[in-house]
C-alpha cells in the first residue's frame, strides 16, 4: 500500500520551531517529487516548499523563504520540514505529497499537483 504519513506538528509560540516530517511506505521517496503544502481554515491551500532528486532541485514559496528548509533523508525514505521563526499566519494543516515522474520525464520544482498525499499534520502558532 503507499502511503505517507506527516508528523511533527503542534502548538509553539511566535518565534518557535518545529520540524515535520513525511515518510514514505509502498516506495521510494528518492525517485519523487516531495512537495509541503498547507491549507488554514477559509483559505486555499497553498504551496510551502518542493525537493526533487537532486540537491539543486528545491523550491520555496515567498511566505517561507528564509525561514523553512526542507531536506531528504533516503536511508529513512523521509523528507523533512524544518520551520524556524514561525508566525501566527503560518498556522494551517500541513500535507506532504509525491509526484512520480514517468519514465524518462524530469519533474522541477515547484509542483501544483501530486499522485500521492499525506493526511494532514496541524500546525499551530500562538501565544
Amino acid at each position: 500500500q503507499l502511503q505517507l504519513v506527516e508528523s511533527g506538528g503542534g502548538l509553539v509560540q511566535p518565534g518557535g520551531s518545529l520540524r515535520l516530517s513525511c515518510t514514505a511506505s509502498g516506495f521510494t521517496l528518492d525517485y519523487s517529487v516531495i512537495s509541503w503544502f498547507r491549507q488554514a481554515p477559509g483559505k486555499e491551500r497553498e504551496g510551502v516548499s518542493c525537493i526533487g532528486n537532486s540537491d539543486d532541485n528545491i523550491y520555496y514559496w515567498d511566505s517561507v523563504k528564509g525561514r523553512f528548509s526542507i531536506s531528504r533523508d533516503s536511508d529513512k525514505n523521509t523528507v523533512f520540514l524544518q520551520m524556524n521563526n514561525l508566525k501566527p499566519e503560518d498556522s494551517a494543516v500541513y500535507y506532504c505529497a509525491a509526484e512520480t515522474p514517468s519514465i524518462g520525464e524530469t519533474l522541477i520544482c515547484p509542483r501544483l499537483r501530486a499522485d500521492y498525499w499525506g493526511q494532514g499534520t496541524q500546525v499551530t502558532v500562538s501565544s
